[in-house]
């Protein structure tokens, strides 16, 4: 999508910039290198994660709006997962060092593309999120920190780790000690964000964010199905809100829409806020 079809990656950013957006994220989820060379594209890294930035900039860079947007990086602990599954492959995970060496490339690379900030996406394994969070601390940007939860057989609401129902406190607790400017929960359903976002907190005092998903992913894409509404998400946005959240947005499964019904019930708070 970024090597041949970039110009229509910024259109995308732009649509969402005009449905309200203060934040956009660059189209590097999947572009470490621990990725892209299973992929083929090993000798593309650095090419792959510019021009996907260098997208995400011309959009905010050429759309009229009085609004300041920032550009993150994505940056993800993702590795390479077992042919026809979007589950891990055990046996093809590389090393600690490896995956070090990797996240400490991607996120120089973010950073030296201009960035505003590096945003940790979907970390739910313990030793690679904290991997990640100190190659992002790194680079001396501001980072933002978005864990993912499930909720397992027996009701709780766990990391969403595919092979093991680890406490979401175990990805909540790298938080604490380490100067991360906004945390939260991403990737995650509506139904658990409240939840999961409570764990946070239990560790994290400072701006929360929900970036919550809708549908599931099967290889090779996502499935919208049953994609929650913007009016039913826009009631989650609000009590969300409410309750002290401070950033809002979406991920996997939800489209410009829901971005507008995140707009409304931003403004819908702060109106009642000011009365």
């Amino acid at each position: 999508a970024t090597l041949h079809h970039d110009g229509l990656l910024t259109e995308i950013h732009v649509d969402y910039i005009e449905a309200g957006s203060e934040v956009i994220t660059a189209n590097t989820f999947a572009t470490s290198r621990l990725m892209l060379t299973p992929a083929g594209y090993g000798d593309r890294v650095e090419d792959v994660n510019r021009r996907a930035v260098e997208a995400a900039l011309r959009a905010r860079d050429t759309t009229a709006t009085s609004r300041t947007v920032a550009v993150a990086g994505s940056l993800s602990h993702m590795v390479p997962v077992a042919e026809g599954t979007a589950t891990v492959d055990p046996t093809r995970i590389p090393s600690n060092s490896q995956i070090a060496d990797a996240f400490d490339e991607q996120a120089r690379i973010l950073a030296a593309a201009g960035v505003d900030h590096i945003m940790l996406e979907m970390m739910y394994h313990p030793v690679r999120a904290k991997l990640a969070l100190d190659a992002a601390l790194a680079t001396g940007l501001p980072v933002w920190f978005g864990m993912s939860a499930r909720r397992a057989a027996d009701g709780r609401v766990v990391s969403f780790h595919s092979f093991a129902d680890l406490p979401s406190d175990d990805i909540a607790k790298l938080i604490l000690p380490a100067g991360v400017d906004v945390a939260g929960c991403m990737h995650t359903g509506s139904e658990i964000m409240a939840e999961a976002l409570a764990g946070v907190r239990r560790h994290f005092t400072g701006p929360l964010m929900a970036y919550p998903d809708s549908g599931y992913f099967e290889m090779p894409d996502w499935r919208f199905v049953e994609v929650i509404s913007p009016e039913r998400l826009e009631r989650y946005y609000r009590d969300w809100l409410a309750s002290g959240v401070r950033l809002i947005g979406g991920c996997c499964g939800l489209g410009v829409e829901h971005i507008r019904a995140a707009v409304r019930a931003r403004d819908a708070v702060a109106d009642t806020r000011s009365r």
